[in-house]
């Protein structure tokens, strides 16, 4: 398959060739859940692929816990529905113990330290009341003497999964993270046999075809190709133009390489640009160095024709809201007037109070 090709169909499995009349919930799940180191993100890359959406309704999902803010694949932050958290956050479970013992920052404050002791800690310091990490330093250092509190938290962040409450994660609204325990918090217990086999097959739902590399890249596991040669009787393999064996659904679309793709505006931290080890179906090498930069922001990218042209900044001024359009190739009249119509509709979607709206293009 050429990267067209496979540009075209994650495009078509991200709802990013046409916006869905799925629900938030139903499309969060659909996605496994969304990249939310920060509390916007998700409300963006709904926007994005959304019919008709209102912040409101996934702030109504977050306030009545049936979608949680957690760190899960890769371990970083991710709005996922609160079964989908029950089962992928134990799934995760391997790559947060590695972390423990290969983190720079905190690894030498945890050697020798007893982490059952130190989960039990966490559990209980939370038992009566969410608490934020800077909150729990102290009162770990108590338990634990002589450990760095912040090394204690980050290893509490890793063994116990915690999820961040409200008001954290609502539109229009903030605060620091602080955590519950997942169970508490959804009234369920962790999944008791999570199947890492039905997590591959979603991924690929989502954002396949994939490589076993890409799959890694998505979920920060390893040893995912033993489980796609399992797998394999009962999905499809193509050739990638780059070499790796390529997994997919047999019944998942698969557009003709040559389909129309709409201008997008992608949420900063799109996880669309982040699920695979190979990105060449989407971005190319030199465009993706100036989106991705060196601290781990990922800019709000345009797709063009189905692949990332530019990337924006807003810029919000008392009563004006404008939107900086950085092009990084060259972009033709014709998509610099999608672009703006679809910055218009991003600005009126994040700052409706604003009576000045602006879409302009940097040099």
């Amino acid at each position: 398959m050429s990267n067209r090709a496979l540009g075209r169909a994650t495009l078509a499995r991200q709802s990013l060739l046409s916006r869905s009349e799925l629900s938030p919930l139903d499309m969060i799940e659909h996605l496994c859940g969304l990249q939310a180191q920060a509390p916007a993100p998700p409300y963006f890359a709904l926007w994005a692929r959304l019919r008709r959406f209102r912040a409101e309704s996934l702030s109504d999902l977050v306030e009545n816990r049936a979608v949680v803010r957690i760190v899960a694949m890769r371990g970083t932050v991710f709005a996922l529905s609160a079964p989908d958290a029950l089962t992928f956050r134990p799934l995760a479970q391997p790559l947060l113990d590695r972390d423990l013992h290969t983190n720079t920052q905190h690894r030498s404050s945890l050697d020798g330290i007893d982490l059952g002791a130190l989960a039990a800690a966490g559990r209980e310091l939370v038992r009566d009341e969410p608490r934020t990490q800077s909150q729990m330093r102290p009162l770990l250092e108590q338990r634990f003497p002589g450990r760095d509190g912040a090394a204690l938290a980050h290893g509490v962040r890793g063994l116990v999964p915690m999820v961040q409450v409200p008001p954290r994660g609502l539109w229009g609204r903030s605060g620091q993270p602080a955590l519950a325990t997942l169970e508490s918090w959804v009234g369920r217990p962790l999944s008791e046999a999570p199947s890492i086999d039905t997590m591959l097959l979603r991924y690929l739902a989502a954002f396949g075809p994939a490589s076993a590399r890409d799959a890694q890249a998505w979920s920060g596991l390893t040893r995912l190709g033993e489980v796609l040669d399992r797998l394999r009787p009962g999905i499809r393999v193509f050739a990638g133009e780059s070499g790796p064996e390529l997994f997919d659904l047999p019944d998942a679309p698969r557009p003709d390489p040559g389909t129309p793709a709409p201008v997008r505006i992608l949420a900063p931290f799109d996880n669309v640009l982040l699920s695979h080890a190979d990105r060449g179906r989407l971005v190319d090498d030199d465009v993706r160095k100036k989106i991705f930069t060196q601290n781990g922001i990922v800019k709000p990218a345009v797709l063009v024709n189905g692949r990332v042209a530019a990337f924006t900044t807003t810029v919000v001024e008392k009563s004006r809201a404008v939107l900086d359009v950085e092009p990084l190739a060259t972009i033709a009249k014709t998509h610099r007037t999608a672009i703006e119509a679809e910055g218009r509709r991003l600005l009126k979607f994040a700052h409706p109070e604003a009576t000045d709206r602006a879409v302009r293009f940097t040099s």
